[in-house]
């Protein structure tokens, strides 16, 4: 058995360290393991006890919103909870802190909890949206919810009554243009690339570590388990981003002055 709470070797982290300590602008790709860690549960995951009964496409689909908009709102109050009880973990408060510590960082991330900026990370791109936000069905907009609706198991915009709708990317939807559009920049412009916690399955977010390894950046990738980037990584940190990400960031600490 696999044990997670290990660590790579030293030389290892050093490597990695050595080429953030050298990089004028690291892009970072954070994925769902990075909240596992924080007792998020994956959306797959999450499909437990009575959702197990759904399918992705009655939850989180336009058209499954459009049949039942119901109970994919209280698929999400309820996941919502979740992650309000949820706090960020120490590889959260790590990137934050190493976005002080090298000139410049771009942290895209896939997951829709928040938990980056409640560590203190700021200028998240947040590719598939945030769950604890509703946008409006009609504008098609972040939205607050209307006085006499706030605890409505269908709530509207405050502004013009529409049905609101979590604020999240769904299947079949686009990436927000200015997170897709600022994180290619990133990943085109960027001089070491971090991949923390993501199966590299995903598109177009897989594809940002892929640009960059096109590009001769190096790659470092942080997972508890191999994943289809490992293989091509320049340096494979194999382990949980809560261990992994504060070592690194404390080696970083440490060769300040070398």
């Amino acid at each position: 058995m696999k044990n997670d709470s290990a660590i790579p070797s030293p030389e290892l982290i050093e490597q990695a360290a050595a080429h953030l300590r050298r990089a004028r602008h690291v892009c970072v790709l954070s994925g769902a393991g990075i909240s596992a860690e924080s007792g998020i549960p994956t959306f797959r995951d999450a499909q437990e006890g009575l959702w197990a009964q759904y399918s992705p496409l009655d939850l989180a689909t336009p058209e499954g919103f459009e049949r039942d908009p119901e109970l994919v709102w209280r698929w999400y109050e309820w996941r919502r909870e979740m992650i309000r009880a949820a706090h960020p973990n120490p590889g959260h408060v790590a990137l934050a802190q190493l976005a002080q510590q090298v000139p410049r960082l771009t942290l895209v991330t896939q997951n829709v909890d928040g938990l980056h900026q409640r560590a203190g990370s700021p200028h998240v791109l947040e590719y598939h949206g945030n769950i604890l936000r509703d946008r409006c069905t009609v504008e098609q907009v972040v939205a607050e919810r209307s006085e006499d609706s706030r605890r409505s198991a269908l709530p509207r915009c405050a502004a013009c009554g529409g049905l609101l709708r979590p604020d999240v990317v769904w299947f079949g939807e686009m990436i927000p243009r200015r997170a897709l559009v600022e994180a290619d920049e990133a990943a085109a412009d960027c001089d070491a690339f971090l991949s923390i916690g993501t199966s590299s399955l995903v598109y177009p977010a897989a594809g940002l570590a892929e640009a960059a390894l096109r590009r001769g950046v190096p790659v470092i990738e942080v997972n508890p388990n191999p994943t289809d980037l490992s293989p091509h990584a320049d340096i494979v940190l194999q382990g949980p981003a809560g261990r992994v990400v504060p070592a690194l960031r404390q080696v970083l600490t440490e060769g300040v002055g070398r």
